[in-house]
């Protein structure tokens, strides 16, 4: 969840901002849980192993930026880099908050594989598609470098986050604003009240 879509101010100040600050509350909700981080964009990689130290899961989460990943979203990516991270684990319930702005464009592993995948190993996995509804303003270079402010239109693969949810047993959400973002994590949080593995 790091491509330049996420710099969209339709979330205050951004897209990316805002999710940290929700995630982190999240965190700090479950103090007993194991929880990871991934992160993708074009690619996917690990942050923050699976663990119970909340001072070292949030001191990655806050360095999430940005530019951190080569540009894109890879659904499929994320998706199974999470479920490389759950497969092994020895606890009864398995879960993945899936988080994404964005239409699957880029990556090695198509969404529906990486479905299929998380479907064998039993992981539940809760879809989050973050973007107002119609467009948002954001941030482009002009020729010169300065950034300035443009109304694009968001687009998120509704259809897609549905049936990855639907298939493995759990439910997609959508977030136009931080609030409701956060009413969403507040609802996963009471829904699996059993320990939560990665977000």
């Amino acid at each position: 969840m790091c491509s330049s879509d996420l710099l969209a101010e339709d979330f205050k100040p951004n897209r990316i901002e805002a999710a940290k600050k929700v995630a982190q509350e999240f965190i700090e909700d479950r103090p007993t849980d194991r929880i990871g981080l991934v992160i993708f964009s074009g690619e996917s990689f690990t942050q923050c192993p699976l663990t119970t130290d909340q001072n070292v899961l949030k001191e990655q989460l806050k360095n999430i930026r940005s530019g951190l990943l080569e540009d894109g979203t890879a659904i499929g990516m994320g998706l199974a880099t999470a479920v490389e991270r759950l497969r092994n684990s020895k606890t009864k319930t398995k879960i993945f908050i899936l988080l994404t702005d964005g239409v699957n464009n880029s990556g090695l592993i198509d969404p529906n594989t990486a479905l299929e995948i998380a479907k064998a190993y039993k992981i539940r996995v809760y879809t989050i598609g973050v973007g107002t509804q119609g467009s948002a303003p954001y941030p482009m270079k002009d020729q010169f470098g300065n950034t300035h402010m443009q109304q694009m239109p968001v687009q998120i693969d509704e259809e897609l986050l549905k049936k990855i949810a639907k298939e493995t047993g759990a439910n997609y959400f959508r977030a136009t604003n931080t609030n409701s973002l956060r009413a969403i994590y507040n609802d996963i949080d009471k829904m699996e009240k059993t320990k939560i593995e990665i977000s």
